[in-house]
């Protein structure tokens, strides 16, 4: 199968700004954001694009913003002042990006079929895993890192395109450290997109972008999986991806924007955004900016909160 790509202007930030996207439902908001906070759209005429990371500064060195641009088949490098690069090309259609730890970046590749480690050095990739019980992976989608070292993602088959699917159900899987193939966890999920863990591990939290439009929640001890039930169900559109303050606030793509949940469960608030997100994270200096993929852009907004290291 052939597979084309578009050769798009490399973006200077600042692109364009935006003001009045926040919406403020309870008064807990007001610790997150101000009124009165400003979407800074950093990239934009890009295809579709997912999976922000953000990359701390070595001694002293700026950080930086990664994050995917699927059909592109890219993973895009973004820093305060400098030109948006293309950071790897082929990306396998790279979906969500985590960083692992160690120095390298995890990266669930829907045209591969993957999950594979690429170091932010050399830029090349390993693959961790690529098939369970003898059949290959859907089309990996996004993922988060467990506190013993594990990692936990999505499988469903929204990358699959013309090819066969070989797995019974839509899973969500767990890599223990130093496997090959990993264990599926949960088998009921419509379409397992995004996955996050609250800030102590002990939470796991996954959207189903399916027909339930749910972030259901469970309690993981090592291996053990115990589901707690929904937490909530997204409206406007579907649940996408997410990620949490350092409070344990939830952070929720959806189809109005960002939508943002106290750790019981209601609504305090939302980041509005022009296109619908697709994913989030913290990032910057601070960790205090809240980045935020939507379709062909990429948004930048300054919080009162800090984000998870």
């Amino acid at each position: 199968m052939k597979r084309f790509f578009i050769i798009l202007p490399l973006l200077l930030l600042p692109v364009r700004l935006f003001s009045g996207d926040v919406e403020i439902i309870q008064p807990e908001f007001a610790a997150v954001a101000a009124g009165d906070a400003v979407l800074d759209e950093i990239a934009q005429e890009l295809q579709f694009t997912e999976g922000p990371v953000w990359v701390p500064g070595k001694n002293g060195g700026k950080g930086y913003l990664l994050f995917s641009d699927i059909p592109a088949d890219r993973i895009y490098r973004w820093a305060k002042g400098d030109t948006l690069e293309v950071w790897k090309t082929p990306s396998g259609q790279s979906n969500g990006l985590h960083l692992d730890g160690k120095g390298g970046l995890l990266a669930c590749e829907h045209w591969n079929r993957r999950v594979s480690v690429y170091s932010l050095e050399s830029r090349n990739s390993t693959t961790l895993c690529s098939g369970y019980r003898g059949g290959a992976l859907n089309s990996p989608n996004d993922l988060t890192i467990a506190g013993d070292g594990s990692f936990w993602f999505t499988d469903p088959p929204y990358g699959l395109g013309n090819r066969k699917k070989e797995q019974p159900a839509d899973f969500v899987f767990r890599l223990s450290p130093g496997s090959a193939e990993p264990r599926a966890m949960v088998a009921d999920f419509d379409r397992p997109n995004g996955i996050v863990f609250s800030p102590d591990k002990k939470i796991l939290y996954i959207s189903d972008s399916g027909k339930p439009h749910q972030v259901r929640s469970f309690r993981v001890t090592g291996d053990t999986l115990v589901e707690k039930g929904v937490f909530t169900v997204i409206s406007p559109g579907g649940p996408d991806g997410m990620c949490v303050d350092s409070a344990g606030r939830l952070y929720v793509t959806a189809g109005d924007g960002v939508q943002v949940f106290s750790p019981e469960g209601n609504l305090l608030g939302k980041i509005l955004t022009h296109y619908q997100p697709t994913n989030c994270c913290f990032g910057g200096e601070d960790w205090k900016t809240l980045f935020i993929t939507a379709r062909p852009s990429v948004y930048a907004i300054k919080l009162k909160v800090k984000g998870l290291p």
